[in-house]
């Protein structure tokens, strides 16, 4: 199938499947003689497991190891898990960095009249002359 098949069938727009393609994360595509990319259905498995994993928040480089880790049939189960563990640390403090802004937006609004005065402690706060936490 071309790439806008490919694209439609893998939930991947084909922008982003070249630029996997560019940046090594998956082969590239055999080439019909014309020129045009030809994928399979093992290609359209990969680019969903890419997909998918995206989704989940991992990165190009933890998808690489994670597409390596699902192709070697001989892999140690342990090494996905310990992978996805990390991840977890990682969203779990981008999300107590997001909620610490989050309450200091909230605390920083509830504080401003919202007025016609020109006083707002959201200005000062980001100016740096207010301390507010």
């Amino acid at each position: 199938m071309n790439i806008g098949e490919a694209a439609k069938q893998s939930g991947l727009s084909a922008k982003m499947i070249r630029h996997y393609e560019e940046t090594g994360l998956i082969s590239p595509a055999h080439r019909s003689e014309n020129g045009y990319r030809v994928y399979t259905d093992d290609d359209i498995q990969t680019l969903r497991f890419i997909r998918r994993s995206r989704l989940l928040g991992f990165s190009s480089e933890d998808i690489r190891v994670l597409l390596g880790l699902w192709k070697d049939h001989s892999r140690a189960s342990s090494e996905v898990k310990k992978l996805a563990l990390s991840h977890i640390k990682t969203l779990q403090e981008k999300m107590d960095s997001l909620q610490v802004m989050i309450n200091t937006l909230d605390h920083l609004v509830h504080h401003c009249h919202g007025d016609d005065r020109p006083d707002c402690p959201i200005l000062e706060d980001l100016a740096g002359s207010r301390h507010c936490h």
